[in-house]
């Protein structure tokens, strides 16, 4: 067994507040400061300048961007652009 800071690598403490592997799991808002589950998907159509935003996809996509209620709530464009949001995300 490899000892990191004389304690076995197996045995080594963990900072309190470490994610639970249900926890991890987890899809989290893509705000870099943010913590939050996500809850809705925003994907982009740049030639058509539109933002769309719904529901939480079914996969993690490279392309899609998570966000927490709060953030989906937020959603700003840039000027010209539309947000189509979907049914289930109007306020």
């Amino acid at each position: 067994m490899t000892k990191v800071y004389g304690v076995p690598r197996g045995n080594r403490p963990w900072p309190a507040g470490r994610p639970t592997l249900a926890q991890m799991d987890e899809r989290l808002c893509s705000k870099v400061t943010c913590a939050r589950e996500a809850v809705a998907t925003l994907t982009y159509d740049y030639g058509d300048q539109m933002a769309a935003l719904g529901p939480l996809g079914g996969t993690d996509h490279p392309n899609a961007h998570d966000l927490c209620a709060q953030h989906a709530q937020r959603v700003s464009v840039p000027t010209g652009w539309i947000v189509v949001r979907h049914e289930a995300m109007r306020a």
